[in-house]
């Protein structure tokens, strides 16, 4: 990886398509996984690290990890872009 490309920080989509939280990476710095995590709202798509959650991700919320999971896999959700 060259200097350049290293400190060019990624957009939301790149992030997106890398498969790593933006809003994570925008706080943290850290090129966290995107996944399904759940919270007393229900399911979404977010990052987490060894301490737990770090960001939510998605806008929605979904009704069961089955969806939320169908909806990370299709890429059918929508980015938070502001943490």
């Amino acid at each position: 990886m060259s200097l350049a490309s290293a400190s060019t920080p990624l957009s939301a989509v790149q992030a997106r398509a890398e498969a790593i939280g933006y809003p994570a990476l925008a706080c943290t710095g850290k090129h966290l996984p995107l996944q399904v995590l759940h919270s007393a709202a229900g399911h979404y798509i977010g990052t987490a690290d060894e301490d737990g959650p770090v960001s939510r991700e998605s806008v929605e919320y979904f009704r069961s990890q089955h969806a939320a999971e169908h909806a990370l896999a299709t890429g059918r959700w929508q980015q938070r872009i502001h943490p």
